[in-house]
This record gives structure tokens, C-alpha cells and sequence, in this order.
């Protein structure tokens, strides 16, 4: 289907008819199961911490240096993921991502020292994001005008395995097995994957579509661009909320630390809850009009948990919060890999790169400005982040169908 249907089906029907069938093959079921395997250790990392900061002695200022590192990895790979795929191949990326990953883990379980630990969940996230670039841009190209399907689904697959993750660490710690037995799990599921697939499963190659407009020679359009900031907006909410929910819960609701941290669990519930019923809407509706619905959830959910003055009213909040998520970034991913499928793997790369960019920005923001004015005021960050969400996308959605016309 050539770039011009495909994008007409996205961005200006409301309701669509799926022409081709949606194909699960082996590629599709490998592709899911390395995006779990990619969630599940970089999920392991933010329960793996205190009992790495006890071990080590570490201050909760160099604590915090784990999840920018890996942020920042997340970034690089997000930055170079096409030309790594150009000079060393798909294939290459996508196997070798998976062992960096790996190693990086089995180095932060060695290490003991912060200069190894933090070092190695760089690697992790360097290795392991060339990795999820490779995901979103080959399952993007086998599945075509199904792509929205594809990845909403994929990140269901991701979300129960990150779902996972806090139980392994808490059920390792409580046997006296200490956390990391959590990441050699993963990692073990991964190698029998990996050793029963390798040979025998052939991953797309990125494929010549037809171009036009401002997309001709595989740049990226002004479209891209947009939605690349829904990405940003997006992803900077979501990890405000995974972040600093359950401070926010204690400090100012006033739940208990134990209660607060549970409370967290209703945000991963709707978020699954909310991929699920996005994998099933993106059959039948367009891409674009599904992100406003989305970010619409959050405007309303988010006021609830932040100036909410009964913890029924904050949780109920929260889990709106979580349904409305849930759905921005695959949504967004599929957007972005329409617009930008003249160059899939910049496309996805870039897309990754602008998660990696708001992980490594905002949370730490929302903390410093929670050390000045508490943790209430300094939510108010999330506000206006919300709100952009809505109107960057109609922008983005109006961008998308200048670029087919």
C-alpha cells in the first residue's frame, strides 16, 4: 500500500475497514516476546535500586544516577539507530541488542562499585534500546497499514512483562536471594528464545516505498516532527506519574508508605486495561482521532489525582491517569512510522530517542522543583504537559494529511 492510502486511512477517516488481514507469524510472536524481555529487565531496575543503594552505600542523589543513565542510553541508541542498522545491519542490531542487554545485567549484578553498576545500566540501555528501535521499525514494515495494531499489541506484551518485574525483585529479596535472581531469569528465558529462534526466524529488511512531498529521499516530514513532541509530552507524564505517584500519595494524600506504593499498581492495572482495548479500537478507528481520546483521558484523570482530596478520588485519578497513557506512546509510535516510513528505522529511532530525552529530563525536574515547593506544587508540571498533548496532536493530525494531499 503506498504512502498516500495508508496515511489517508490513519489521519482523515474516523472509521476504517482493514483490508489485510492482521498476520501474526513467527517474526511477529519473536518481535513480542524480545519487547517483554527488553521491558522486563529495564522494569527490574527501579526495584533493584534500594537494595543496590544499601549494598553499596549509596546517597539518594547518586541513586537517581541509574535511571538517568540508562535514560541516557536510551537516547544515544534513539540517536544512531538508523545509521548503526545502515553500517552493521537489522539483523545485527536486533540479536546483538538483545546479548548487550544481557551482558550489561550480568555486569550490574557483578558489580561493587556505583562507577560499574551505573556504567553497566548504560550499557543495558544503549544495548538493549538498539533493540527496541529494531522492534518498532521491522514490526512497522511487516504489518503496514496494520502497524497501529502491531505496536499497540506488542506493548501489551511489554507491560505484563514490566508488570513482573517489582514481583520478581520483591519475591527474590524475601527468600533472602537478593534482587538479582529477578534479572537471571530474564536473562535465562532469553537465551532458550534466543538459541530456539535465531537460525530459523528472518527479520523484514526495510522496504523502498513510494514518497512525496517533503518525505522524498527519506527525510522525515514536518508531521514527524509534531508527533515526535506528542512523544515527548507523553512520555514526560507517564514517568512523573511512574515516578513520583507514590510520594505524592504518602506526602499529600497521606497513605501509608507501604499503601502508597501499592496504590501504584492501579496506574500498571490501566495501563494494561487501556492497551487492550487500544489494540482492539485501532482496528476500527483512526490512528489520530484514538490519540485525542487518549489525551483526553488524561485531562481528565490527572486533575482528580492531583487536587483530589480523598485518597478514593486521587486513586480513581490515578488509574484514569494510567488508561489515558497507556495508549499515547503506541499510538504515537504508529503515527510516527506513517509519516516517517520512507525511513522506518529513523523514524523509530528518533521516536525512542524523544522517550529517552523525557525520561532523562522531566522526572528529575518535577523532583527538584518538589525540593523548593513540595511534591503538590511541583505536579503542577504536569499540567501543561497534559494539555499540550491535545493540541500538538491536532496539529500533528493536520500536518499528516497536508503531507498525502
Amino acid at each position: 500500500m503506498h504512502f498516500a492510502d495508508s496515511s489517508t486511512h490513519l489521519f482523515e477517516r474516523a472509521y476504517f475497514i482493514v483490508i489485510q488481514p492482521f498476520i501474526r507469524d513467527r517474526f511477529t510472536w519473536l518481535a513480542y516476546f524480545m519487547l517483554a524481555y527488553y521491558a522486563y529487565l529495564q522494569a527490574t531496575l527501579g526495584p533493584s535500586v534500594p537494595f543496590i543503594r544499601d549494598e553499596l552505600g549509596l546517597n539518594y542523589t547518586v541513586s537517581a544516577f541509574y535511571i538517568s543513565a540508562f535514560a541516557l542510553g536510551m537516547a544515544l541508541a534513539g540517536l544512531t539507530g538508523d545509521r548503526m542498522a545502515r553500517r552493521f545491519g537489522r539483523s545485527f542490531l536486533f540479536w546483538g541488542g538483545g546479548l548487550g542487554m544481557a551482558l550489561g545485567a550480568v555486569l550490574l549484578m557483578a558489580g561493587d562499585n556505583p562507577a560499574v553498576t551505573i556504567g553497566s545500566t548504560f550499557i543495558m540501555a544503549l544495548s538493549g534500546s538498539y533493540l527496541l528501535v529494531m522492534i518498532q521499525s521491522t514490526l512497522s514494515d511487516r504489518h503496514g497499514p496494520n502497524r497501529a495494531f502491531a505496536l499497540t499489541e506488542v506493548n501489551i506484551a511489554a507491560v505484563l512483562a514490566a508488570s513482573l518485574a517489582p514481583l520478581a525483585v520483591g519475591f527474590g529479596a524475601a527468600q533472602g536471594w537478593t534482587w538479582r535472581p529477578a534479572l537471571v531469569a530474564g536473562i535465562a528465558i532469553w537465551v532458550v528464545v534466543t538459541v530456539l529462534t535465531r537460525r530459523n526466524t528472518a527479520l523484514p529488511e526495510a522496504r523502498p516505498v513510494e514518497t512525496r512531498g517533503d518525505t522524498r529521499g527519506g527525510r522525515l516530514p514536518k508531521a514527524f516532527w509534531a508527533y515526535w513532541l506528542v512523544v515527548f509530552f507523553s512520555v514526560s507524564v507517564e514517568w512523573c506519574m511512574i515516578f513520583w505517584a507514590s510520594t505524592y500519595m504518602e506526602s499529600v494524600v497521606g497513605l501509608s508508605k507501604e499503601v502508597a506504593a501499592t496504590s501504584v499498581s492501579l496506574f500498571t492495572l490501566a495501563q494494561f486495561v487501556g492497551r487492550a482495548m487500544g489494540s482492539w479500537l485501532t482496528r476500527r478507528y483512526a490512528t489520530g482521532m484514538l490519540l485525542l481520546i487518549a489525551g483526553g483521558i488524561v485531562l481528565v484523570g490527572f486533575p482528580l489525582f492531583w487536587l483530589g482530596r480523598e485518597p478514593l478520588v486521587n486513586a480513581l485519578g490515578l488509574f484514569l491517569c494510567g488508561l489515558g497513557i497507556a495508549n499515547l506512546y503506541p499510538l504515537t509510535l504508529a503515527a510516527t512510522s506513517t509519516v516517517g516510513q520512507a525511513n522506518p528505522d529513523a523514524a523509530s529511532g528518533l521516536t525512542s530517542m524523544g522517550s529517552g530525552v523525557a525520561i532523562l529530563i522531566t522526572p528529575q525536574v518535577l523532583g527538584a522543583a518538589a525540593d523548593q515547593i513540595g511534591i503538590q506544587g511541583a505536579y503542577g508540571i504536569v499540567a501543561p504537559l497534559a494539555v499540550a498533548i491535545i493540541f500538538v496532536t491536532i496539529y500533528a493530525n493536520r500536518l499528516a494529511k497536508q503531507t498525502v494531499t
